[in-house]
């Protein structure tokens, strides 16, 4: 839908982190704002953790 409204979007998926960064699995991405990413998710959701796993998570609406 947003590649037919030639709407600005990413395809790949934010990962949020405990300590306020993100970042998208779309090596091409430039911009990892959530409202140009139809998923979003907490690090702690990610198979095989992360790193910052012991930071507080965000809650993923």
């Amino acid at each position: 839908m947003n590649c037919r409204e030639g709407l600005d979007h990413c395809h790949g998926t934010v990962i949020r982190h405990g300590d306020d960064t993100a970042e998208c699995t779309d090596a091409g991405c430039t911009d990892v704002d959530v409202v140009r990413h139809t998923l979003v998710v907490d690090c702690g959701t990610v198979d095989g953790g992360c790193v910052c796993a012991g930071q507080p998570a965000f809650a993923v609406a």
